[in-house]
């Protein structure tokens, strides 16, 4: 019985590089909070722009326009939920929002920003979600990950073009 429970023990120590941290997404602190605060800049931008994109008679302006006003919601509500703290699913969907990964988040938040720009592409709706469309910008650098190692960079520059055939293990296509 004793020796069924070591392995479990053994596979949740702190040791084990096979688990992963979902917290670790491999972003700096500066980072995440840069992206924290485009998102916050992205919110504000996307609803003053909204509220002025619903004062037509145009209705697709409007849809574009309460569309906007929503992005700005979600944003809130995912990047500063102790903004929406008198809402009682803020900081669930917060805490959901803080396990995707950044390719997940770009591709969310560029999509919503899109969204109202075919809607009604027009002066309010370009620069009103372009800090939204920004921070899904920064959360797809950040899925590239960190910057490669510099001398193994240096070092392929300088290689001979045969130096990668010797490499690869094929020749210049004159042996057939």
């Amino acid at each position: 019985m004793s020796s069924a429970v070591q392995p479990a023990d053994s596979a949740t120590s702190a040791g084990n590089t096979n688990t992963s941290n979902p917290n670790d997404d491999g972003m700096s602190w500066w980072y995440k909070w840069l992206c924290k605060i485009a998102g916050v800049l992205g919110g504000i931008s996307c609803a003053i722009a909204g509220i002025w994109n619903c004062v037509t008679i145009n209705p697709l302006n409007i849809a574009a326009g309460v569309w906007m006003v929503l992005n700005a919601f979600v944003l809130f509500l995912c990047e500063v939920p102790f903004c929406c703290q008198f809402i009682e699913f803020a900081n669930a969907v917060a805490a959901r929002a803080d396990k995707l990964r950044p390719w997940q988040k770009a591709f969310f938040y560029c999509g919503m920003a899109i969204f109202p720009v075919f809607l009604s592409i027009s002066f309010t709706t370009l620069f009103g979600n372009a800090i939204a469309f920004a921070t899904g910008v920064l959360y797809g650098l950040a899925s590239l990950g960190k910057k490669g190692e510099g001398v193994g960079y240096a070092r392929l520059q300088h290689q001979k073009p045969g130096d990668e055939e010797k490499l690869t293990g094929t020749t210049d296509g004159l042996a057939q």
